[in-house]
């Protein structure tokens, strides 16, 4: 691909007031309008001053420049050029925007927590964000944080964590499906220098009552998973108050040492894993990856009502720097071990699967590395309290585009944000109005016309015709 060089000049010039260059927001805000985004925000937030004022216009304006690619207060300009006007009304300037964010407190940004979740709720119901193969697949429920890089000293709260990068922690807790990209359910902003299980007794809670409420077609509690920062007494007993089992990696104390060197030797069975090998003759995997569990109780150090009886899954692989000293190799065979602790059924789930279920919990790092890669790349101000609502407005924007993702099928469904954007929301279109009834020129031969053509139709096209 090369220029053109049948003109012998080119020019451009800013001076088409018919064109926009985003019209994937027209059926996106179509969809957002029908799951009540503006009246949500409307009833719910009770900001003071008039910066408060028109409360869902703005945080429509928010998230619909966040959807666009957005990623800081100036971008939201971007919903103020060419023919915008004409197909959307209300697009606030940044300036205002940024004095709106700056209204917030935390009660205010709890309220907009229950925009999010009630939001969440509506757009389930117009495409299906969890679908399972049956009533005997678990939703699972993933919580992790991470840490958002800021710089400077004008950030309120933050500071230096377990990363050692000066930051601000979001704490997410998301839910997925074999089947289904994961959707947002429940997140927290916090300071930097914050331990990754503060508060995260109170989001998980948040998390399990906002999963239940979505379709998901299965009758199985639904599954929390989390690394070894969240083990704890408080954390495990808010998700099995809350009506979910629970698969947490342990620290490797006194105690699980014990347990792990009390399992029998012919007890540990091959795994799927790196360089794995399947033997078809006997039906079993070749591998120096072994799992193998026995019964636990945890937090033994708490009183009686707060332990937790399960199982201990204990997966070993070979080590292969095992440090051998004055050059001498080691008689036996090293191992190193990963545990996690789990009140899964082993009827229903056995040893094997529950470690593959477990080692799943990464994809949560996707959902975070996607954040980061749109409307969290930044945290705009310098008010603690604007940056919170700042991430409560990127996780509905997420969930968002996820709901119009899927509604246009399986392709684009479990695309990320930044693919999604460019395929469905990035299009170049331009307006032209004849009767009162405005029409979207888009570009000839666009590769994903098909799946804009089908969102299009779901969110803007005439209501489906009653039937007695």
């Amino acid at each position: 691909m090369q220029l053109s060089h049948t003109p012998r000049a080119t020019s451009a010039v800013f001076d088409d007031r018919n064109l926009v260059s985003s019209a994937g927001l027209v059926p996106v805000l179509a969809l957002a309008r029908s799951a009540g985004l503006q009246e949500l925000a409307k009833w719910h937030l009770t900001l003071p001053t008039d910066k408060g004022a028109n409360a869902g216009l703005k945080v429509t304006s928010l998230v619909a420049g966040m959807v666009a690619g957005a990623d800081s207060i100036d971008d939201m300009a971007l919903l103020r050029h060419g023919g915008m006007g004409r197909i959307f009304t209300n697009a606030y300037a940044p300036s205002t925007l940024g004095s709106f964010l700056r209204t917030f407190t935390f009660g205010h940004i709890r309220q907009l927590d229950a925009v999010a979740s009630r939001f969440l709720g509506r757009l389930a119901a117009t495409a299906p964000l969890l679908t399972t193969a049956g009533p005997g697949e678990r939703v699972m429920i993933d919580i992790d944080d991470t840490i958002i890089e800021v710089h400077g000293y004008s950030k309120q709260g933050s500071g230096y964590g377990y990363s050692g990068v000066r930051g601000l922690n979001a704490l997410l807790a998301t839910a997925s499906t074999k089947q289904s990209a994961p959707v947002i359910v429940a997140q927290r902003l916090r300071k930097g220098s914050c331990g990754s299980p503060r508060g995260a007794k109170r989001l998980i809670a948040d998390a399990l009552k906002t999963a239940k409420e979505l379709p998901s077609g299965s009758s199985l509690r639904p599954l929390v998973r989390a690394d070894s920062a969240f083990y704890g007494a408080e954390v495990v007993n808010a998700a099995l108050r809350g009506g979910g089992d629970v698969s947490i990696t342990v620290r490797m104390d006194k105690r699980v040492k014990a347990s792990i060197c009390s399992i029998p030797d012919d007890a540990w069975t091959p795994i799927e894993y790196t360089d794995a090998v399947f033997d078809e003759p006997t039906n079993t995997w070749i591998s120096r990856a072994e799992v193998a569990e026995i019964p636990f109780i945890a937090f033994t150090s708490k009183k009686r009502s707060e332990q937790v009886s399960g199982r201990l899954v204990v997966r070993r692989i070979p080590d292969l720097n095992p440090g051998a000293e004055n050059g001498q190799a080691t008689l036996f065979d090293t191992w190193r071990f990963h545990a996690f602790f789990t009140t899964t059924d082993p009827e229903a789930t056995d040893t094997v699967a529950a470690d593959k279920t477990h080692r799943g919990h990464a994809i949560i790092e996707q959902v975070h590395a996607d954040l980061k890669a749109s409307a969290l790349a930044h945290l705009p101000s310098g008010k603690f309290d604007a940056n919170a609502a700042w991430l409560v407005l990127a996780v509905m924007a997420f969930n968002l585009t996820r709901t119009a993702a899927t509604i246009t099928g399986p392709v684009l469904a479990k695309a990320t944000t930044a693919t999604i954007r460019r395929k469905l929301i990035a299009v170049p279109a331009r307006i032209a109005c004849s009767a009162r009834r405005a029409t979207l020129h888009l570009p000839t031969a666009w590769p994903w016309e098909t799946a804009w053509q089908a969102l299009f139709a779901q969110t803007c096209g005439p209501p489906p015709a009653k039937t007695t």
